[in-house]
């Protein structure tokens, strides 16, 4: 599998999404994936699945070395003092000694982000995250994080998919050699009916959803955490990254429409 290097680490482009999953349907999910070959596991604080993919990863045993783990503080939790907490409660909740990328979940209009990231750099200093980076930002935060505070920013995590114009974002990261990691990268089931991406699918024997997953790999600097519980989805995913599309695939899949969003950022909390 193909990996993005950034700040030092090395992600794989396609990993394991594991929102909405917990206990212990959340850690067969983990263990399953991990035996198929996935070695990218993406969860958050706020998820609370922490303890249970800690338990799979520990059964597991796949080298620590060979695996990415990302995990992120919630945007109540983000005052020094906070976040020093919140990671410690998500390390021990891991069973790790370190995690490979720590992320900001989403902004508030409360944090100081001199501050914010001053803790984040420190953890990572201590060798207790390899990387720190943030997820849900605006063009105008990364601005911030990037170019006022000067953070090594080791991606952006934010929805993309095949019916949603990132391009603006994307540009920013691109020109800064920053990856976006894609959530929502099916659009939570929306591809499936999809006439267009079905007939792109039958064309190379598979389906929608593995078309518009394989679009977002393909893409330089992008990778796609599509959240799958099941074995047959998580292969599938997998699976996907041996389709070949051509030009013509490409032109029918950037006329598709690209205003369908999942998740709302004006609705975050966040943002209230």
């Amino acid at each position: 599998m193909d990996n993005l290097k950034t700040q030092g680490i090395s992600m794989p482009k396609l990993g394991l999404g594991t929102f909405r999953m917990q206990g212990d349907a959340c850690r067969a999910a983990v263990e399953s994936a991990l035996a198929l070959g996935y070695r990218h596991v993406d969860t958050a604080e706020m998820y609370a699945n922490e303890e249970a993919i800690g338990a799979a990863i520990a059964d597991a045993r796949v080298p620590r070395g060979e695996l990415h783990v990302t995990t992120k503080v919630w945007h109540e939790n983000l005052g020094p003092d906070a976040i020093r907490r919140a990671f410690d409660a998500s390390l021990k909740k891991l069973r790790l000694d370190h995690v490979d990328l720590y992320l900001v979940h989403w902004p508030s209009k409360a944090a100081n982000w001199g501050a914010v990231f001053e803790t984040l750099m420190k953890l990572k200093e201590e060798g207790r995250t390899q990387a720190i980076g943030v997820a849900n930002f605006t063009t105008a935060l990364l601005k911030t994080a990037v170019e006022e505070i000067k953070a090594p920013i080791a991606c952006n995590q934010v929805e993309y998919h095949a019916m949603l114009d990132q391009s603006k974002v994307l540009a920013y990261l691109a020109a800064k050699s920053i990856p976006l990691v894609a959530y929502c990268p099916l659009a939570q089931g929306r591809f499936a009916s999809d006439p267009v991406l079905g007939e792109i699918g039958a064309k190379h024997d598979a389906t929608a959803a593995q078309v518009a997953l394989k679009w977002l790999i393909d893409q330089d600097g992008v990778a796609a955490i599509p959240k799958a519980s099941r074995r047959e989805s998580q292969k599938a995913n997998l699976d996907a990254l041996k389709i070949r599309l051509d030009d013509a695939d490409r032109s029918k899949i950037a006329a598709l429409p690209k205003d369908r969003r999942c998740v709302d950022p004006g609705f975050a909390p966040a943002w209230d």
